[in-house]
């Protein structure tokens, strides 16, 4: 028994041996070496730039351009407001047409009421002034004229008076010519308001209805002014 297991030991350093010889010796590796790190040097090296200034162009001048102003449409000028206490008749009055007179001083029973001029005397043209009126009250049949004379250098005022009745002309038209002698003569004044108004009467002669008071319209002279 002590015989086996010297053999087996003798075996087994046999092996360690051989496997001793056969492997090969393996350098020893050396540690390879880092490269040194360049040193980058920075060398700043001034070069004469010689620049071009180029002009700067003038900013251009605007030049105004002519205008040529708006071309200014005449406009027809209003009439000045006459100012019933100062206006003063013209010698002869126009007679381009009848005037027509406000519809709020109809009364609300007449239309169209229109006067031939709005001045006439005693003795300078013109002399004669007509009166024309159109009743829309179905009831009117007849229609009286009534006037006062209101001094314009004074303050007389004489009471209403009924000249007659005025003239119809057909279609409910009145019509109604006077004269400057028409006037009372205790009435007359150098310069004055020929103030009128028209009352409507049904068949009994009774007032139906009226315009208004109709002032400071008409003038009446007795001698050109």
């Amino acid at each position: 028994m002590k015989k086996v297991v010297i053999l087996v030991l003798v075996f087994v350093v046999a092996l360690t041996a051989c496997d001793a010889l056969a492997l090969p010796t393996q350098a020893p590796v050396e540690p390879t070496s880092i490269p040194p790190t360049a040193e980058v040097i920075v060398v700043t090296v001034e070069v004469p730039v010689e620049v071009t200034v180029l002009p700067t162009e003038a900013p251009s001048t605007l030049v105004p351009t002519e205008t040529q102003p708006p071309t200014s449409v005449p406009t027809e000028a209003a009439p000045a407001e006459a100012n019933p206490t100062e206006a003063a008749p013209t010698e002869a009055a126009s007679t381009d047409g009848p005037v027509s007179l406000d519809a709020a001083l109809w009364g609300g029973y007449f239309k169209d009421v229109t006067y031939s001029n709005p001045a006439f005397s005693l003795r300078c043209p013109p002399k004669e002034i007509t009166f024309t009126a159109t009743a829309t009250d179905p009831y009117i049949t007849a229609v009286d004229f009534y006037y006062r004379i209101a001094d314009r250098k004074g303050t007389t005022i004489s009471e209403w008076k009924n000249i007659g009745r005025m003239q119809a002309t057909g279609n409910g038209t009145y019509s109604l010519m006077i004269s400057g002698e028409t006037v009372h003569p205790d009435l007359r004044k150098a310069l004055a308001w020929f103030d009128f108004q028209f009352v409507g009467l049904n068949k009994g002669g009774a007032a139906v209805g009226r315009t208004e008071k109709i002032v400071q319209l008409v003038t009446y002279t007795i001698d050109c002014q």
